[in-house]
């Protein structure tokens, strides 16, 4: 990590000692620290010190300096450490000029702005997260003390290809337009964390029940939200999408207040709550067959038929085998309620939730009791 201090950045994961980043706060407010020396002392700072609120002292190179005689502008690259993000390697910039008040914070170029409530900043305000702010602000704080400057500083943090990576990112379908994100609680990035992705799960829900929602409609990815397009009423883009984090969601879902629920997905992934697991993802499980040939067996398959499940490759090889033997309607009735009572198990029946499970061979396979009351709470049409 060019220009770092190697102190405490790096961390033993899953057996592997892996190296930690900085978040685009921290560039924020190590390039808002440079740019505010440069502009009180007119010298030019290679490389400022900056402490992290996770207590690691950093020292960061600066990058692209322009120093005028009433502003500065300076850079500090985004370094994600093993942890690699859209934002990895871009250059977040802060312009610093005098100015009468304390110290005024906003967005430029390549910086998303608010445009939903529900999020960390109101409606209007640039994308910089309380955390980063704080980081800025606490930063000019001390270089306003070590050169006893008594007026305040503007500040504006931009970051030139920031529009074009929002585009990668969920900033969109959170309403916020214009440009990325600056953010991080730590001011750290933790490697392969999963923390920001279930952040980022939170903050699209906490914006629909800004919006007045009482009942939420989830997908685990794509394929979800492709299969929600098909269903008339619905709208997909209201949909949240929980990637493997099941079991998070509810527990918010439960925590905002939400109402309903309906959780549409590919049995690859669903009929792993069926078991009661609620992080899909294989490296946490993988019992689909087990739990396919368990439902099996209680619908009468025979044991030829429970070892084709159990010896097949994916779930739709396992339903060809369950189909051929006229149970595929019996075993996903089952499956479906299960997964429905798992899922209210999880939010101590605070929200009523139900699922729609599809397969991409055979369709719409499974449908739990509470879906076609969830359908039409969201205003799509009972299949």
């Amino acid at each position: 990590m060019s220009g770092i201090e190697n102190n405490g950045m790096s961390v033993k994961v899953g057996g592997k000692i892996l190296r930690r980043g900085h978040t685009t706060g921290t560039c924020a407010a190590a390039a808002s620290k440079a740019a505010a020396i440069m502009l009180l002392t007119g010298n030019a700072v290679d490389s400022i010190d900056i402490l992290t609120p996770k207590g690691i002292l950093l020292n960061l190179g600066i990058e692209d300096i322009n120093m005028q005689k009433n502003k500065v502008r300076c850079a500090v690259r985004k370094d994600g450490g093993d942890d690699i993000d859209v934002t990895h390697g871009s250059l977040v910039y802060s312009e610093v000029v005098h100015s009468d008040r304390n110290i005024d914070i906003d967005g430029g170029t390549g910086v998303g702005r608010v445009t939903k409530k529900g999020l960390d900043q109101p409606v209007g305000n640039a994308a910089i997260n309380r955390v980063p702010r704080n980081m800025i602000v606490e930063a000019l704080e001390d270089v306003k003390d070590n050169l006893n400057y008594d007026n305040g500083f503007k500040v504006t943090i931009s970051v030139p290809d920031g529009e074009k990576l929002a585009e990668k990112t969920f900033n969109p379908r959170l309403g916020i337009v214009g440009g990325i994100s600056v953010l991080g609680t730590s001011g750290i990035v933790e490697p392969m964390s999963e923390k920001a992705i279930v952040d980022t799960i939170k903050a699209e829900m906490k914006v629909r029940k800004e919006e007045g929602s009482e009942t939420l409609l989830v997908v685990p990815g794509n394929y979800g939200a492709s299969y929600v397009e098909a269903i008339d009423g619905l709208d997909p883009e209201s949909a949240v999408r929980c990637s493997n984090y099941i079991g998070e969601t509810l527990d918010y879902a439960a925590e905002l207040g939400f109402v309903n629920l309906l959780l549409v997905g590919n049995l690859g992934k669903l009929v792993k709550l069926a078991g009661g697991i609620m992080n899909t993802h294989s490296k946490e499980s993988d019992s689909r067959m087990e739990i396919l040939a368990g439902n099996a067996a209680l619908a009468g398959a025979s044991p030829e038929v429970l070892k084709n499940v159990m010896n097949s490759i994916s779930t739709d090889d396992a339903l060809f085998h369950i189909k051929e033997a006229n149970l595929l309607d019996e075993v996903m009735i089952m499956i479906s309620e299960k997964a429905e009572y798992n899922m209210n198990r999880r939010t101590e029946n605070r929200v009523k939730c139900g699922t729609l499970i599809f397969s991409s061979e055979y369709g719409l396979i499974g449908r739990s009791p509470s879906s076609d009351d969830l359908l039409r709470e969201l205003g799509g049409s009972v299949l």
